[in-house]
């Protein structure tokens, strides 16, 4: 499994976003996805990443927002999970499990 997930879930409509493209860029990795059925990106690059910042860009396409970009910071090996929370106007993010 990838050591980063992702999860993309319309707050708007209450349920998944499908076919969402994902891009995940940092230390000589680039890696990219689309969301499932379910919204999920469950395979999105290594199973082991170099620690350093990285970037998640969501092609969203809402009328406000074409795209969002996430950038964390890998520190450890563990597993990173970052959903995203969309509605049309506003996003949320947070480090799931």
């Amino acid at each position: 499994m990838s050591q980063v997930t992702t999860h993309v879930l319309d707050a708007a409509a209450g349920r998944p976003k499908a076919g969402v493209p994902v891009r995940l860029e940092g230390p000589g990795i680039e890696a990219t996805g689309v969301t499932d059925d379910d919204g999920r990106v469950r395979d999105l690059g290594p199973a082991s990443l170099p620690h350093g910042t990285y970037r998640l860009t969501f092609e969203v396409a809402t009328p406000f927002y074409p795209e969002v970009v996430i950038t964390f910071a890998v520190s450890d090996d563990g597993h990173y999970h970052v959903p995203l929370l969309l509605s049309p106007y506003s996003y949320s993010t947070y480090r799931g499990s």
